[in-house]
């Protein structure tokens, strides 16, 4: 939110390419030059924003050549990563996503817009989640809407929510994304432990505030998806491919040591 292809995340492509050589890294920019990437971190429908980053995938010259590519989501894009997983038609083209790293992510969405910069697109972003939220029109043109989960308003969320609903299979269960997703060697969650942006920041995990409160957690374990098996998440961790990590820091606060050692070497190693 608020950054760019080549913005605060290039220093983790450089630090990965000096690590190992001759790494491709593709860095998926949305629109035509930095300013659109950064407004389409707040305006740009997230359907439509996955359906171009799909296109930039299968288009990739050295993903094709390879067949097969590793993902690390930062921060929303850790769903919309997600997404794209679950969409695009990567078999069809014969291309595998292998591992999926989700860094601070909010796959069960979020109740809350705290560290938002006092900016113009902040303050008009806090007003519509406040007051509109589920309306067809901010729905479709305001990225955190669409994955805005009120833990009161269930089936408003279910029933309205354009993006986020839709992936986790809230409603009908969409084999393809359930498939797709299970097609991942490992799928990394990773927690900041003093994250005040993402609200709850149990949401990294999966986890959520039980329905109808704003103040008692349900994990991941214990969560719908989960015991109904409807993203493929119980399988992935009863197979040891569900890994979840939690770490001390506010939101993407960690040591690129850190980075390296516990998830590059691990997981980007192949």
């Amino acid at each position: 939110m608020g950054d760019t292809a080549y913005g605060s995340c290039n220093i983790d492509r450089k630090a990965l390419q000096k690590q190992f050589p001759g790494m491709s890294v593709l860095s998926i920019q949305i629109g035509g030059n930095a300013v659109e990437d950064e407004m389409g971190s707040y305006f740009v429908n997230v359907n439509s924003q996955i359906d171009q980053a799909c296109q930039a995938v299968l288009n990739d010259e050295t993903i094709k050549r390879v067949g097969a590519f590793n993902a690390v989501g930062f921060s929303q894009g850790a769903q919309f990563l997600r997404g794209l997983i679950q969409r695009c038609p990567l078999r069809e083209h014969g291309i595998k996503a292998k591992n999926l790293i989700s860094l601070g992510g909010q796959h069960q969405g979020v109740f809350g817009l705290p560290q938002c910069q006092s900016n113009i697109f902040c303050d008009h972003i806090r007003y519509l989640l406040t007051h509109a939220v589920y309306q067809k029109n901010v729905q479709e043109h305001v990225v955190q809407a669409e994955y805005w989960h009120d833990p009161r308003l269930e089936d408003d969320y279910r029933n309205k929510s354009v993006f986020l609903a839709d992936i986790n299979n809230e409603n009908q269960i969409n084999e393809t994304y359930r498939n797709n997703l299970l097609a991942l060697e490992n799928l990394v969650l990773v927690q900041f432990m003093q994250d005040e942006m993402v609200v709850p920041r149990e949401s990294s995990l999966f986890g959520y505030y039980q329905s109808g409160t704003v103040d008692q957690m349900t994990p991941m374990e214990q969560s719908r998806l989960y015991l109904e098996d409807r993203l493929g998440l119980k399988q992935m961790s009863e197979l040891g491919r569900l890994t979840q990590i939690r770490i001390p820091g506010r939101h993407l606060q960690y040591k690129m040591s850190w980075f390296l050692n516990n998830i590059a070497m691990v997981y980007l190693n192949n």
